[in-house]
């Protein structure tokens, strides 16, 4: 957040406790202004060849929809998107394309659209800003939203509301690049040094954020790697999710691997085990119900309750679990978590058990599109059967397995998943009415009631 003063003066630092913006961008004989939608910065012409500094780009939501800005422009921060739509409005006497804004956006887009590291390390890069409102006052304060390429510009016709006509504008589809190296900022060094015409664009590389520099080496094929994604900050990476070699975790492990390879349905009455431990760690009460047949489980191996609150303040979700049994060290890919979510309801939650670890991008698929699924990896299953082994055997795993084994009260059935619903709740008589909800099936009415 900087504050934007109407003085414009780079001094002070700070502003109403905000970083003063045109401190934070002042360079000796320059000054930056946001007082356009598109901003570009004087250009240079350098010892390899002309070149723009930059391209400071400036949304102000409180204006979308109105008759002078009749657009909305688009900023998803999370996943490194923003659709922005150009200065160009009804009534204008120049033709589309031909404002400085929009000739500034187009010659950017040329650029980043360029085919060798030298053409691209020229192109001008866009820092985007949207205006936001403190204290209720629209005015005064930018939000830094970050560093962007220009992947796709278009030509569209606009209503121009209350004019009663229509217009030609461009928008822009923009990528942000992921600035997570550089705690979301930028250093104003690399600005200045795109201004000095005694250095070259591969020269002023050296101050440009470290995803800038693989755009310039790489170019738009990394764009997908290298795109801003809160979601990323919720992924473990592989090396994260395997026990160190040696360790207690890496043996348990290992010989629960040796012990169930092969047996499918014994891992699975141990993967609803510790999903029930996982689950009843969290606070809530979960009810085991059964195991699903060897064949035809349509990815689901074992089916269990959830129970959050009670009474009138309590709900009970069903709970799905699949089970897998691999080498200590493979990966779960995003298909196989999929499967498990596809046969998820409303209401319903899923549960993954392996041996193994789940790859970043299948981690990624379940944050970005809000799976309502559990992962539970290898190293997370070794230390629950190791706490149980500590607690109640002596550290014993093998009789720890055993005992968890011999304990399970899980069936093996067809039966479909909802009829969980149905299973009592410890030391609770259930009545009619506790079932008679909006969301249980007309058919599990009837098999209640008979």
């Amino acid at each position: 957040m900087l504050r934007y003063a109407a003085g414009k003066e780079q001094a002070p630092a700070l502003l109403d406790g905000f970083a003063n913006f045109h401190h934070s961008t002042y360079s000796p004989g320059q000054k930056l202004l946001l007082e356009a939608g598109i901003n570009g910065v004087a250009q240079v012409s350098a010892i390899d060849g002309g070149r723009r500094p930059a391209v400071l780009i400036r949304s102000s939501p409180w204006k979308a929809g109105s008759e002078q800005t009749p657009w909305h422009d688009v900023f998803d921060l999370d996943n490194g998107h923003v659709r922005y739509f150009g200065d160009h409005k009804a009534g204008l006497s120049v033709a589309p394309g031909a404002t400085k804004g929009k000739a500034w956006l187009l010659e950017a887009f040329e650029g980043h659209q360029a085919h060798t590291p030298a053409e691209r390390a020229a192109a001008a890069p866009l820092l985007l800003f949207r205006s936001i409102s403190i204290d209720g006052k629209p005015k005064g304060h930018v939000e830094f939203c970050g560093l962007g390429l220009v992947e796709r510009a278009e030509r569209l016709v606009q209503w121009s509301g209350s004019g009663h006509s229509t217009f030609v504008n461009y928008v822009y589809d923009i990528a942000l690049l992921d600035l997570s190296a550089e705690g979301d900022q930028i250093s104003w060094k690399w600005i200045d040094a795109r201004r000095d015409p005694a250095l070259t664009a591969a020269e002023t590389l050296a101050f440009a954020p470290l995803a800038w520099r693989e755009w310039v080496k790489r170019g738009n094929s990394a764009l997908p790697r290298l795109r801003r994604r809160m979601a990323r900050a919720r992924v473990t990476k592989m090396r994260e999710q395997r026990s160190v070699e040696g360790s207690a975790e890496a043996v348990a492990l290992q010989a629960v691997y040796e012990r169930f390879d092969d047996r499918k349905h014994d891992f699975e009455a141990l993967a609803s085990a510790v999903a029930a431990r996982v689950l009843r760690g969290a606070g809530h009460g979960y009810v085991e119900g059964w195991l699903t047949r060897r064949s035809g489980d349509g990815g689901a191996d074992f089916v269990g309750r959830l129970d959050v609150g009670s009474g009138l303040a309590g709900t009970s979700l069903v709970v799905l679990g699949q089970a897998k049994c691999i080498k200590p060290g493979s990966s779960v890919s995003a298909e196989e978590i999929a499967r498990v979510v596809a046969r998820l309801r409303r209401g319903w939650i899923g549960v993954y058990v392996t041996t193994g670890c789940y790859s970043e991008p299948a981690q990624l698929e379940m944050v970005e599109d809000q799976y309502p699924i559990v992962l539970v990896n290898g190293m997370h299953l070794a230390r629950e059967l190791l706490a149980i082994a500590r607690d109640d055997h002596g550290r014993d795993l093998s009789a720890c397995v055993e005992h968890v084994l011999s304990g399970q009260s899980a069936v093996i059935t067809n039966r479909r998943p909802e009829e969980i619903l149905l299973q009592r709740l410890p030391g609770r008589r259930t009545r009619p009415g506790d079932l008679r909800t909006p969301d249980l099936p007309r058919v599990l009415r009837r098999y209640y009631r008979r």
